[in-house]
């Protein structure tokens, strides 16, 4: 089955699986992201460098360009990225962590 433009959707069947097929494609998105989250914390030594203020501001601004370049409220995506990159500093603390009860 060929995507469909919203425009194009005559039912809301139609809607749901267009929103089903972006739903994968972001996790494989997100998924991809998190692989190298998950090489990052290898760089770092201590829970406290998980937490770079400048770099979390500088993908934030990035991010939110996109968003206004893409006609996409930049507040729904800052919303949601600073929602993704807590998780991923929990992460890392968390890795790193155990890296240092390890030494």
């Amino acid at each position: 089955m060929a995507n469909k433009k919203p425009q194009e959707c005559t039912s809301m069947e139609d809607v749901r699986q267009e929103i089903d097929r972006l739903d994968e494609q972001l996790v494989k998105l997100i998924g991809e992201r998190f692989t190298y989250v998950d090489m990052a914390w290898k760089f770092k030594e201590n829970p406290e460098d998980a937490t770079v203020p400048w770099r979390i501001q500088q993908v934030i601004e990035r991010v939110r360009g996109h968003a206004e370049q893409e006609g996409v409220p930049p507040r729904l995506i800052e919303a949601l990225w600073r929602q993704m990159i807590g998780w991923f500093i929990q992460y890392e603390e968390e890795k790193l962590d155990a890296k240092r009860q390890e030494k």
